[in-house]
């Protein structure tokens, strides 16, 4: 059995990141983790090959090939899934198509043979049995959610070239205790954390370091500290170990909530285990936003101080941010901008508030009737698929000033100095020389020193670092080439425009 792998096309989002990975000598920031665990499933004597379309093009010697094409997709992909299908289809090649894009959404996928829907490690196996004899049912899924992911093999990393990547993830645990009403991850993966071994996690460290991997690696768990106690009393001390075994050819990073800044143990575990970033869930600073939404997490602190203390610690805080919450004032907007700009988080992901439709939400939006069903697929940087209470309009051009505003050279130059004031790494936590640092910084100083408008702001930045903060200058020059991306995107024009037309 000949089976071809393929993973679609990123649309242009705040992760993607494309013009900066260009520049540095890179195709795509993280490979595709869930296809790589699923083709380490396939029975070894079937043959496999992978395409990864943020890395090279897909050709029809490729299909041709193949007896079946498996397609994994997220909701980012969606565009580009729709293509890749239309084309296998048109050669006349089934399909199989998995992952959380069709998990949520099946049934606008008429022309796909076979769907393997929600987790793998309990549905996939009976779905090759059922290949094997040719017996294929539509669709496959199973009635217990939320299967043991102590199965889950070790990713095929022979089918991808490494080196394309900025970035190699490992995916430690699944679900996650919250239960915001935006958020489809309950239904996807559940509220109870469920973890591999200590030995697995120690295994796909040893996998990725026997591949001659020497960068970084990001821990793609809907909450990496779902489950505290276990994380502190077994699998960080793991990890710290085989790193200082290892001399640290790893830096870390993953996705948490703010109340990682109330446990300081836990703080300097992940620390001392070489974590150098975290993305945290801020959503909003207004107190009736985080209320309405079930951010409870986030209420009752001083969400700026939370951020201070894991940025104090050694660990840079990316975010996320929404508007077009009910509870969203013509003020949000401004208040917004103060809050990023206070809090010194330079990668700020801000979103207009888009309804999955596995969300508590949808069911509130959808019963009072205000669903809307528009063309253009959303990701985090989403056209509005619900009726908002506030003015569309408004919405949208508030929502363009606040994207206008915190990606303006100044006050993202005025972020990244007010992060690096706060900020205090570890050794550990110190990136390691490569060459694709050079070539960025080189391109730092001859596209935002050199070429490009804000250029007083960059060059202000780099002489404060340089008697300020000397020991971080490698950030100075490095961090401003986020701005080179989050130009380029141009979102408040597309979104403006979008509405507009409709």
């Amino acid at each position: 059995m000949k089976i071809l792998l393929v993973y679609p096309e990123y649309e242009d989002t705040f992760w993607n990141l494309k013009k900066v990975l260009t520049i540095i000598g890179k195709k795509s920031a993280y490979p595709p983790l869930g296809l790589l665990t699923v083709a380490a499933m396939i029975p070894k004597d079937w043959e496999k090959k992978l395409v990864d379309l943020n890395c090279e093009k897909l050709r029809d010697e490729h299909i041709r090939w193949a007896d079946y094409v498996f397609i994994s997709s997220i909701v980012g992909q969606k565009e580009s899934a729709k293509k890749i299908i239309n084309i296998v289809k048109k050669m006349g090649k089934p399909v199989v198509a998995g992952g959380s894009l069709f998990t949520i959404g099946w049934e606008e996928f008429s022309n796909v043979d076979t769907f393997v829907l929600g987790e793998a490690e309990d549905t996939f196996p009976v779905f090759l049995e059922d290949l094997k004899s040719g017996n294929l049912k539509h669709i496959y899924s199973s009635d217990k959610k939320y299967p043991d992911i102590k199965t889950s093999p070790i990713p095929d990393w022979d089918l991808i070239k490494l080196s394309n990547y900025n970035s190699m993830c490992i995916q430690f645990s699944r679900g996650c205790p919250f239960n915001c009403e935006f958020c489809d991850v309950v239904y996807l993966n559940g509220r109870n954390p469920r973890l591999k071994s200590r030995e697995q996690l120690i295994g796909e460290l040893d996998a990725l370091y026997d591949k001659g991997w020497r960068s970084a690696i990001f821990f793609v768990d809907d909450n990496f500290i779902g489950n505290k106690s276990e994380l502190k009393k077994d699998y960080l001390p793991a990890i710290i170990k085989w790193q200082k075994e290892k001399n640290y050819p790893f830096v870390l990073s993953t996705q948490v909530s703010i109340n990682m800044a109330d446990d300081l143990k836990l703080m300097n575990l992940m620390v001392d285990a070489g974590f150098a970033t975290v993305f945290v869930g801020i959503e909003t600073p207004d107190p009736d936003g985080l209320e309405e939404c079930g951010k409870f997490q986030n209420k009752d602190r001083n969400l700026i101080d939370s951020i201070k203390k894991i940025q104090n610690i050694g660990i840079e805080v990316n975010a996320g941010f929404i508007i077009g919450f009910d509870s969203d004032k013509a003020s949000i907007f401004q208040s917004q901008i103060e809050f990023i700009q206070k809090s010194g988080i330079v990668m700020a992901m801000v979103s207009l508030l888009n309804v999955s439709p596995k969300s508590r939400l949808y069911e509130r939006l959808n019963k009072s009737g205000r669903m809307l069903h528009v063309n253009k697929n959303g990701t985090e940087l989403s056209v509005l698929n619900f009726i908002p209470k506030m003015d569309t309009n408004e919405l949208i051009s508030g929502y363009g000033k606040v994207l206008a505003t915190i990606y303006s050279p100044k006050c993202y130059y005025a972020r990244i100095r007010t992060f690096l004031r706060e900020y205090k790494p570890r050794k550990m936590n110190s990136p390691k020389l490569h060459f694709y640092h050079i070539k960025g910084f080189l391109a730092s100083i001859w596209f935002l020193g050199l070429m490009q408008e804000g250029r007083q702001y960059y060059w202000n930045l780099i002489l404060w670092s340089m008697f300020k903060r000397p020991g971080l200058i490698p950030y100075a020059f490095g961090m401003p080439l986020g701005l080179l991306h989050f130009k380029s995107l141009s979102w408040a024009q597309q979104y403006n425009s979008y509405y507009r037309e409709s």
